[in-house]
């Protein structure tokens, strides 16, 4: 009689299968973890607190995803960067930065890890760390390449970004104007994705802006009168060439508002219920790229000089975010002469007696001129976006949202 094995010691073939499976569900499972946490995190709202470890994953996150963004553009800086920039920054310098990031951004979500704080989110941070550096981080060499490619601004978005959160968020918790409002107050998502895609898109909007410019009001161009203007002093030049450009914003900001089809477009901008830095980059493409072109056409027929559109462009963007800002400082008789935070979000405000008020984008005293400040007594608005809440909260419907929906007002 031949020995038989007890049944426990054989081996089972049908467990074979089963524990591969398990053996790759589980990694599975883990990444699948981890990426619902990231996208809970960012899909959320809600206070900064100290000691809880946000504040270092939400530092470690951003860092992670903007440097494998940058790894990615000096790959392919003909495509993915801003002819305009590269002319201008120092591509050492750049590196040194990209390397600081990745230190910071791998030095914090490593440490989250060991710490246990927001394991499944820092993993997804040191991942995106270990990418870029595969990718060369910021040794990726950057050798000739053509100069006129059609592009996507993700340069100026990475700058941009770092420099907005750097400049406003900390002047926002200095000077605050609503001391309770949060950073990641709700509907941030949607106004972040407003400032990234106005930034890639800023290659097709200065193309379109420009060539409008160039072949609908060349007519207009005399070059003797464009002498003249030019040989104004540099700073007195400047304040006429912002005057002539606000004059410009004023009537077309004021059209937006009293004719229901452009209203429909300027809607979007005015849907935001929370101002802050971010909020004021909510805007339909069609109006970015109308405003753009009905305000620096003025400014091309009159010939400033490219030294003063170049001064009035830095400054009309500093304060486009700073008066959309949470920010509040004491400005005196100023407040009469030039727009600020706090005289631009009564324009932003749907309390009854700021509806059509306050258009002027630098100069106060315009509306005060045209009758259409805001006369109250209250220190500060109520409540901020349309008049019925009707604008959707994504920005693929709130860019169709003029096209479907009928006049409002």
């Amino acid at each position: 009689m031949t020995a038989t094995k007890p049944a426990a010691a054989r081996p089972s073939v049908s467990r074979v299968p089963y524990t591969i499976g398990n053996a790759v569900k589980k990694p599975v499972e883990a990444v699948r973890s981890a990426v619902d946490d990231t996208a809970a995190m960012l899909g959320g709202s809600g206070a900064l607190r100290f000691g809880q470890g946000v504040i270092a994953t939400v530092i470690a996150l951003t860092l992670g995803a903007l440097c494998l963004l940058a790894v990615l553009a000096f790959h392919f800086p003909e495509y993915l960067t801003t002819p305009e920039l590269r002319h201008q920054y120092s591509v050492d310098t750049l590196r040194q930065l990209l390397l600081v990031g990745l230190l910071v951004a791998g030095g914090l979500s490593l440490a989250c890890v060991v710490l246990g704080i927001r394991r499944n989110v820092n993993l997804v941070s040191f991942a995106l760390v270990i990418v870029a550096v595969a990718l060369g981080g910021s040794r990726v060499p950057v050798g000739n390449f053509p100069d006129d490619t059609p592009y996507i601004g993700l340069d100026w978005f990475i700058l941009d970004l770092l420099g907005s959160t750097l400049i406003f968020i900390v002047l926002e918790k200095l000077f605050p104007l609503y001391r309770e409002q949060l950073v990641f107050r709700r509907e941030w998502q949607t106004d972040l994705k407003h400032f990234a895609v106005n930034h890639f898109l800023v290659g097709l909007i200065l193309l379109t802006v420009n060539f409008t410019i160039h072949h609908g009001f060349a007519w207009m161009v005399n070059h003797d009168f464009q002498l003249a203007v030019q040989g104004i002093p540099f700073v007195w030049q400047l304040l006429l060439c912002i005057l002539v450009a606000d004059l410009s914003q004023y009537w077309t900001h004021r059209a937006y508002h009293e004719i229901p089809f452009l209203w429909k477009f300027h809607a979007v901008h005015h849907s935001a219920k929370t101002m802050d830095w971010l909020a004021g980059s909510r805007q339909h493409v069609f109006e970015i790229i109308a405003t753009r072109v009905l305000v620096l056409a003025p400014l091309f027929v009159l010939g400033f000089r490219e030294g003063v559109v170049n001064a009035y462009i830095i400054i009309v963007g500093f304060q486009a975010v700073l008066n959309h800002a949470n920010v509040h400082v004491p400005w005196g008789p100023l407040r009469y002469l030039i727009v600020t935070p706090d005289f631009h979000h009564w324009h932003h405000s749907s309390d009854t007696e700021a509806i059509d008020r306050n258009y002027a984008a630098h100069y106060a005293f315009l509306d005060y001129l045209f009758g259409t400040a805001v006369k109250s007594e209250k220190r500060l608005p109520e409540k901020y976006g349309v008049v019925g809440d009707y604008m959707p909260d994504r920005w693929v419907a709130q860019q169709a949202f003029p096209f479907r929906a009928k006049a409002v007002s």
